[in-house]
């Protein structure tokens, strides 16, 4: 028989993390850990986001109601326990991934191995990580932010404000040689998003990631065949079953985790989407190195990979995956290879 168990985690950013929608400098965040009668145990992190109408106390009730079919689990029967977890409660994503995750890092530790030797991938594939610059209240905060983010070779910059080319100018010229990306979380308008991207363009800013509201698959569409500059579709894109009405709108998906539910189902997504011919980037929530180093496992099926969540932590209560100078360093160790601090 298994055993769940699980805590509250609350952590904190270096700045403010601001976002077209809003932003906050701390967060709750919930551990999850799963043993087998033997005493193994694995662990796993859920990153709850309201936008997909989670917070740490719906993770730990969802936690509560899937525990049964935790604890009747066949260790070895992963593909199975993520069936039974969506049946047994639909939507509560990052609860069931923390759950996911945790099973996985115990299968790996039972059998000696890191999770991406367990699937078979090589570490060195892994693309490099963007680091995140938020959006500041100021130019002359937002230059040190990029100047404190000098070590990354790539940038993720927030828009959707009305300053949004204010923006993109300043750090193109605090970092006239770095690889920019962009990301106004659904919002803009089609007419705002055209106009904008041909701005961007002179800006040599590589792809934006969702500049529509999640629902407007045609507004994408019409963005999607006059735009400079590919599209990258995030809150558009939950699960597999997203991506093939997506096909055509979008030239890329960006999964999460934490939003698409398990790993199972995250390595559904990125087998979907290279069958549609899409480009395929990872990118987190504000998490610890816990939920960090789950998806940076999978790196290496990735052409992008945004996976800063930890980088902007003030106070990681965990040592895993690390992306300094951008460059994914996936721990060697069973399982997921997370340890807490100071352990």
């Amino acid at each position: 028989m298994m055993r769940l168990s699980y805590e509250p985690v609350t952590v904190h950013t270096a700045h403010p993390f601001v976002i077209a929608r809003g932003g906050a400098s701390e967060y709750a965040r919930v551990r999850v850990r799963v043993a087998d009668r033997d005493g193994v145990e694995g662990m796993g992190e859920a990153a709850p986001s309201p936008f997909y109408g989670e917070t740490a106390q719906t993770v730990v009730a969802a936690l509560e109601k899937l525990r049964p079919v935790v604890e009747a689990a066949e260790v070895w029967a992963l593909e199975d326990l993520e069936h039974a977890l969506f049946r047994a409660l639909r939507g509560n994503a990052a609860a069931r991934m923390a759950i996911s995750a945790a099973m996985h890092d115990l299968v790996g530790k039972r059998l000696g191995v890191p999770l991406y030797r367990l699937w078979g991938l090589t570490p060195a594939a892994a693309p490099p990580s963007s680091f995140t610059i938020a959006i500041a209240p100021t130019a002359e905060e937002l230059v040190q932010r990029v100047e404190q983010a000098a070590a990354y070779p790539v940038l993720k910059v927030k828009l959707g404000t009305d300053r949004d080319d204010e923006i993109v100018r300043t750090v193109r010229g605090a970092a006239p040689g770095k690889v920019i990306r962009v990301d106004a979380n659904a919002a803009w308008t089609p007419k705002q998003a055209l106009a904008t991207i041909e701005r961007l363009a002179r800006y040599g800013v590589e792809f934006v990631e969702q500049p529509l509201p999640p629902e407007d698959l045609a507004g994408l569409r019409f963005v999607r065949q006059r735009s400079a500059l590919p599209i990258i579709a995030d809150e558009s894109c939950v699960t597999a079953a997203d991506i093939p009405r997506l096909a055509g709108a979008v030239d890329g998906i960006n999964i999460k985790l934490a939003k698409c539910g398990g790993f199972r189902e995250a390595h559904r997504m990125i087998a979907t989407a290279r069958s549609h011919g899409m480009r395929v980037m990872m990118g987190c929530m504000i998490e610890t190195s816990l939920g960090i180093t789950a998806a940076a496992h999978l790196a290496p099926l990735l052409d992008d990979a945004d996976l800063d969540g930890a980088a902007l932590l003030a106070d990681d209560p965990h040592v895993g995956a690390t992306i300094e100078g951008g460059r994914i360093a996936i721990p060697d160790a069973p399982g997921l290879g997370v340890r807490l601090r100071g352990a």
